[in-house]
């Protein structure tokens, strides 16, 4: 039995990339998400002794934010052909943003890794996400408000622009990954960014330790993340059907959204709430990033089921704007429209 800080053996680590890279798999190439820190630099290695059944190509998105940058990803490329792999370091060019770096950094990344893919004939990405990552996303969307969507975490498997992001790492501690490393000598580089109190991703890490003393580890906090997951797929699946069911035709032809009233007004609150997150996103999906269920809720919440529910319910109107969106309800009907430009103030006169 492997030791929950130990390092990751060739059985065990061809073991949990099998159903990604593996003989069989039914992906056609991957690429490999590689900064040369110790998680993505042991998923190469892993990979690289793994046995793939595909090609497997190392891509490392520079983005020109440190001076080391550069010198970094050469050296992921020197290891990466040690192992046997190709290796391409993408740049991040262009003006970067002064306010919210990290999430437009992280943008340009996952773009740059969809287009790389693509271009060298892959439809699979991987990332070296951790556990310990999956308990800081947990974090972080708790203090940020979120509901039960943002607190189910990061998903094992996900969509990239029409290709498959995979996690493999995801209920791995970093520990084992660090180990592993140190295990077979491969060099790792550490982005002092990780730890720097600026950013709150770093500040939540180093709480991470005081909570566990108090039992809210990180597996504790990924197991949640887990069981919020599955009980968002079962309500996902509902919300999304209850919205085809509810849907009646825009009698004034403009192409808004429309649903039956009294159906919405009867369904469980749980469920009432994420099928208006979802006609939110269908009516404008410039207005929610993805097209995506919302992960921020307050605003959706207050609104939606503290105004818009009951007024459906008492067969009363109501007008309120979410994400871009009206909403009106009245006439036995919630109706969902892009929220119509302001008129511009008349100056005094």
């Amino acid at each position: 039995m492997s030791r929950p800080d130990g390092p990751i053996g060739p059985e065990e680590g061809a073991a949990l990339l099998a159903p990604w890279i593996g003989p069989g798999t039914a992906y056609r190439g991957a690429v490999l998400a590689v900064s040369g820190g110790p998680d993505s630099t042991a998923l190469m290695g892993c990979a690289a002794r793994g046995r793939p059944g595909i090609p497997l190509t190392v891509a490392t998105v520079d983005h020109g934010l440190r001076p080391a940058s550069a010198a970094e990803a050469a050296a992921v490329a020197g290891l990466a052909a040690d192992l046997g792999l190709r290796h391409r370091t993408l740049a991040w060019t262009g003006p970067k943003p002064a306010a919210r770096l990290q999430e437009a950094a992280r943008a340009a990344r996952y773009r740059l890794l969809a287009s790389f893919a693509r271009e060298v004939g892959a439809d699979l990405v991987l990332t070296a996400h951790t556990l310990d990552d999956q308990a800081e996303t947990v974090l972080m969307r708790l203090c940020a408000g979120s509901g039960p969507t943002g607190l189910a975490g990061m998903a094992p498997v996900r969509d990239l622009d029409g290709l498959t992001l995979g996690r493999p790492f995801l209920a791995v501690p970093k520990a084992r990954l660090v180990a592993t490393c140190a295990a077979q000598g491969w060099p790792v580089v550490h982005d002092p960014s990780n730890t720097d109190a600026r950013f709150g991703r770093a500040r939540l890490r180093r709480l991470l330790p005081l909570l566990a003393e108090e039992g809210l580890t990180a597996g504790r906090l990924a197991r949640l993340a887990g069981r919020l997951r599955r009980d968002e797929a079962a309500l996902a699946a509902a919300a999304a059907a209850a919205l085809d069911d509810l849907r009646r035709p825009d009698s004034r032809g403009e192409g808004r959204l429309v649903l039956d009233g009294p159906g919405l007004a009867g369904l469980p609150e749980a469920v009432a709430v994420r099928v208006a997150g979802l006609a939110v996103a269908a009516a404008a999906p410039a207005a929610v990033p993805g097209g995506a269920y919302p992960r921020r809720l307050e605003r959706l919440e207050r609104v939606f089921l503290g105004e818009v529910l009951p007024a459906l319910r008492d067969g009363t109107t109501r007008r309120r704007t979410v994400a871009g969106v009206l909403l009106a309800a009245g006439g036995g009907r919630l109706t969902l429209g892009p929220e119509p430009p302001r008129r511009p103030r008349q100056p005094p006169g």
